[in-house]
């Protein structure tokens, strides 16, 4: 069977000089400037870490989710949900959300991108199916294919299974909530100075001040800021270049109302990555009799970057938010967000057209000479924007014997999504040919990325589309006694779409541009969820749980077809999605409650999936997939020096109807590793020394399929392992030296449908940090 096996290549690896950024921040850091003064009259003085020497201990457990809908405590929550805490992604030295979900098992971006296409961002594949589209900011969604920076995140909770009742439309398989920092009344302030392989820089700041007033009204201002420059590891050319700043302010933090403020703003300045081309791996042959040769070829190296120096991506991303909080009663609070958002991402991206009909061999024996046609580039210009208001009320009370914990709410949410069309290479309108010529082949074995021949020029092709969502909810937890608790809830959304575009002609006159039909869509749904949880004793539980979940068309894009006529996954005329989820586990927390254990057996039922026939190519909704799985976990505190986070999963997964989406064939679903595990330990020694180090494997991935012949139809298997030693040089200031890859293992990270292409893994890479504590 076709497959891509682990292989080696040399990788020149240097530490860079200390770059502008870096040393800017780092004078700031140690400037009397950067120190907070109290105001005048009072003894206020900046937050001190007091450790004498020993180490920070690891504090990975966390007890109940920072989401207001939840009504219990973690260990009894009927559902598996895996909390990603901010010093874990610091000790990693994690800078974005793809690496922070490396800490949950089985949760990851497989997957490159369709066809000519590369998917950016944060791609994220979890239980078989693609969650991009479930990410979320504080419980609000975070709209637009980027890749999250992590400078202003305080956890990140990945929740399984479908959670429809919790967050709406969501991936049939769960959502990732990624929650942000809030100013609190202490002092302090955090920086950190970070170098690294492939002239890697990076400083971020974290400055949190207390404002009292003279009512002793209790307020904070706090300030996040990243600043990063750097390559990617074993990859030419391609960078990642950003800064974000995050303002917050909250007052009445010691009242019953309570009033927060924030703001972030990221800018980001990149070079995508295309992939490289799987030629020469195990598993990849050519269908071409003319060039059987091909078969026998050499892999190229993994560092090759395939672009063009045209090639960019450029973020702009705004997040304002206002939260207003009343206690009622201390029994009762009420809370009122109201989100705006707009996220800007515009990027070309060229990738290399490897079908046999672009090859160019003029010598087959001279692998020199080869060359390949680069493929028409892919323009995206899409701007992203939301506004959301959401009224929460949690209460606690009595009925009889029955205490109940209670969260229900409102919802309002408009999302929009506005896209900008581009010529093509070689491309006319009415009958008259572009100035905008395709690229020139690039060299298999020593591609140049220093070319011209396409203009990017607008077509006039845009599209915008809009859904107006309410729902509203509610939550109760019902306590009978000691040992047994009944948790539900349930949800309705009212939803409508619509979607408005225009297209170029592709008959005579060609390239007229036509207004397409306005195309909409509404509806309803309704999911819920039950639990019951008995406690065996005070700290553990045992439980069922079941839960709902559904995805209207165009739900995911906004991009809806003509029902009954379009040949289109998104027809007006087709029914949501629908995702079901049962759930048997346990869960205990052990070692004085500093340890937490869990373990859980799921099926997972999709049904009304959109499926396309590989004969006619025609699109009907009668798919229907299953995900049968086990997951085990455990978090927290060994002993008061030894911290542990590790998560292990294993899947099986079926089509249950509709035909194979594999390139191989068979029943299974793609980019989901039978089994995965991922680990994280520390220990501090009392001399101020911490060590620590990770390990993950991730199980054999299938591909997708869109017809191609010969390319690899699976990757392998493989196992990373990762280092980490830091050092309390005093109590303001320790260093960090992280290590990745640490046995420079090759594998592949991610391949797209057709599998002519694929992103390597990053090979053997290390960082310094220096972090600043006051």
């Amino acid at each position: 069977m076709a497959h891509i096996k682990s292989r080696k290549h040399a990788v020149a690896r240097a530490f860079p000089p200390l770059g502008t950024a870096a040393a800017a921040t780092l004078f700031a850091l140690a400037s009397p400037a950067g120190a907070q003064t109290a105001p005048a009259g009072t003894t206020q003085q900046l937050k001190e870490v007091r450790v004498e020497g020993s180490a920070p201990v690891a504090d990975y457990k966390t007890d109940t989710s920072a989401n207001p809908k939840y009504t219990a405590p973690l260990v009894d929550t009927p559902q598996t949900i895996t909390v990603i805490k901010d010093q874990i992604i610091r000790e990693q030295g994690a800078t974005n959300l793809t690496e922070a979900l490396r800490n949950a098992a089985g949760v990851s971006t497989f997957y490159l991108g369709e066809n000519g296409n590369t998917t950016t961002g944060d791609a994220v594949y979890m239980r078989g199916f693609d969650s991009s589209n479930s990410i979320f900011v504080d419980g609000i969604r975070d709209l637009g294919a980027v890749s999250r920076d992590t400078f202003n995140i305080d956890s990140v909770e990945v929740v399984k299974g479908p959670a429809g009742s919790d967050a709406g439309r969501t991936a049939p398989t769960g959502y990732i909530n990624l929650i942000t920092k809030k100013p609190d009344m202490q002092d302090s302030f955090l920086g950190s100075i970070g170098l690294g392989t492939s002239d890697y820089k990076r400083g971020t700041i974290d400055w949190n001040k207390s404002l009292t007033g003279d009512n002793g009204v209790g307020g904070a201002f706090r300030l996040n800021a990243v600043m990063q420059d750097a390559g990617v590891d074993g990859r030419d050319f391609v960078k990642n270049k950003r800064w974000g700043v995050a303002p917050s302010l909250a007052w009445g933090l010691n009242s019953p109302t309570r009033v927060y403020l924030d703001y972030v703003h990221v800018d980001q300045d990149n070079v995508p990555d295309g992939g490289v081309p799987t030629i020469g791996l195990p598993g990849y042959s050519t269908p071409d009799p003319k060039r059987q040769f091909l078969n026998f070829a050499q892999p190229v190296d993994s560092n090759n970057f395939y672009g063009t120096s045209s090639d960019f991506q450029n973020v702009t991303s705004d997040m304002f938010t206002a939260r207003i909080e009343h206690d009622i009663t201390p029994d009762m609070t009420v809370r009122n967000t109201t989100r705006w958002g707009k996220t800007k991402n515009d990027y070309m991206l060229t990738a290399f057209m490897w079908t046999p009909a672009n090859w160019q061999t003029p010598n087959p024996a001279q692998p020199a000479t080869w060359t390949m046609a680069r493929s028409n580039p892919t323009n995206i210009n899409q701007e992203n924007t939301i506004l959301v208001n959401q009224t929460n009320l949690t209460a606690k009370f009595q009925t009889g014997s029955i205490a109940h914990s209670v969260s229900t709410g409102l919802e309002l949410a408009r999302e929009q999504q506005d896209s900008v069309g581009y010529f093509g290479q070689n491309a006319t309108a009415n009958g008259q040919p572009l100035n905008n010529g395709a690229w020139p082949a690039a060299n298999l074995y020593n591609p140049n990325p220093y070319v011209a021949g396409y203009n990017r020029i607008r077509n006039g092709a845009d599209s915008s589309g809009q859904t107006d969502t309410v729902g509203v909810y509610a939550f109760d937890t019902l306590k009978f006694n000691p040992q047994w608790e009944l948790s539900g809830g349930i949800r309705y959304d009212h939803y409508k779409t619509t979607y408005d575009s225009a297209s170029r002609t592709t008959t005579a006159p060609v390239g007229t541009l036509v207004q397409n039909p306005s195309l909409d869509t509404s509806g309803d749904l309704f999911t819920g969820k039950l639990g019951l949880v008995y406690k065996p004793t005070e700290n553990s539980s045992i439980y069922a749980g079941y839960g709902t979940s559904a995805q209207p068309p165009g739900g995911a894009n906004f991009q809806l077809a003509a029902g009954g006529t379009g040949n289109n996954a998104n027809r007006t005329d087709f029914d949501p999605q629908e995702a079901s989820n049962m759930e048997l586990g346990t869960k205990w927390d052990v070692i004085d409650k500093r340890l937490s254990l869990t373990a859980a057996i799921f099926r997972t039922e999709v049904k009304n999936e959109v499926v396309q026939d590989p004969l006619s190519l025609q699109y009907y909704q009668t798919g229907k997939k299953r995900v049968d799985g086990i997951e085990l976990g455990a978090t927290g505190l060994i002993t008061s020096q030894w911290g542990v986070s590790a998560g292990y999963t294993t899947m099986d997964t079926s089509i249950v109807s509709g035909p194979s989406v594999l390139a191989d064939g068979s029943d299974a679903l793609a980019y989901t590793p039978k089994n995965a595990f991922t680990s994280w330990t520390t220990y501090a020694f009392p001399f101020g020394l911490t060590i620590g180090g990770g390990a993950r494997y991730t199980g054999m991935l299938h591909r997708g399929t869109d017809g191609a012949v010969g390319t690899p139809k699976f990757v392998d298997s493989y196992w990373v392992f990762d280092a980490m030693a830091s050092y309390r040089v005093s109590k303001n200031v320790d260093l960090q030296f992280n290590v990745y890859n640490l046995f420079d293992k090759d594998y592949v990270a991610a391949i797209n449908k057709s599998g002519y292409r694929y992103t390597p893994g990053i090979p053997r890479s290390a960082r310094i940090t220096a972090n600043f504590t006051f």
